[in-house]
């Protein structure tokens, strides 16, 4: 073989090397390299320490299956279907919610640093989090959702950030469950006040008229993605939207669930 192509050819086989080394890098290096554990800043090979796990995420709480509110001892005796009061009295526009744990201390920092300082693996964190946990809740949910959505941001919001907290959930959780995700399936049409400083009433009434769907939902199960459930009213605009639309069905997945009072 003439020299100069013992030398192209040598350096072909370089380059595909090179390309491979390249893409497995990254997985490799997450195996390797220790990073920081989220909560308590040891080092690990998580995204959060099985110590951290173990003592903060591995909690038995009953939760009622419409709302995702914890449910007490006495809720739980008297349980209907495990739905709380609220649920059993005036049930909401959505048909279940599945949350990972409580917003509190200190797993409120770890939603903080998602939505304000772009820790974007917590994201994937929380969405693989929240299919091993609708797996493992499968006879409660009869059925996955045909396709799941994110809570959409307002432009000028999306802009500020530069990315949406709850689409950056959605993926990992769609891809982990083999269900389609849409980034584009809701819109936000009023760009509305902070939820954080309104009463329950005045979230309602803030976020009633705020969505619209931008794509067909007729006789669909539509799962809806969120950092943190606090009144649920957000979620319950969306669902009555969904439900206007003509979806069938309506779960949201969201990785905290603030406690009612």
């Amino acid at each position: 073989m003439p020299l100069r192509s013992i030398s192209s050819f040598s350096g072909s086989r370089f380059a595909r090397f090179a390309r491979a080394v390249h893409s497995a890098w990254p997985r490799v290096a997450q195996v390797a390299l220790p990073n920081l554990c989220a909560l308590c800043g040891n080092l690990s090979h998580t995204t959060i320490c099985a110590g951290c796990d173990a003592a903060y995420w591995n909690e038995e709480r009953l939760r009622c299956t419409v709302c995702a509110v914890p449910l007490s001892v006495t809720q739980w005796a008297a349980r209907t279907q495990y739905r709380c009061a609220d649920c059993a009295g005036e049930p909401p526009p959505f048909d279940a919610t599945f949350a990972l744990a409580d917003y509190r201390a200190p797993l409120d920092t770890l939603a903080v640093g998602l939505k304000f300082r772009a820790r974007l693996m917590l994201a994937h964190e929380f969405g693989q989090r929240l299919a091993r946990l609708a797996q493992d809740s499968w006879l409660e949910l009869a059925e996955w959702p045909d396709v799941i959505a994110p809570v959409p941001l307002a432009r000028k919001r999306l802009v500020e950030r530069g990315y949406n907290q709850a689409w950056q959930i959605a993926r990992p959780l769609a891809r982990a469950l083999h269900v389609r995700s849409d980034a584009t399936l809701l819109h936000r049409v009023i760009h509305t006040a902070p939820q954080s400083r309104l009463d329950l009433d005045a979230r309602r009434l803030n976020v009633g008229r705020a969505f619209k769907v931008a794509g067909s939902v007729q006789g669909l199960h539509v799962g809806i993605v969120d950092d943190v459930m606090t009144t649920g009213a957000t979620l319950e605009a969306l669902a009555r939207t969904l439900k206007a639309a003509g979806a069938r069905q309506v779960t949201n997945f969201v990785a905290l669930r603030t406690p009612k009072n």
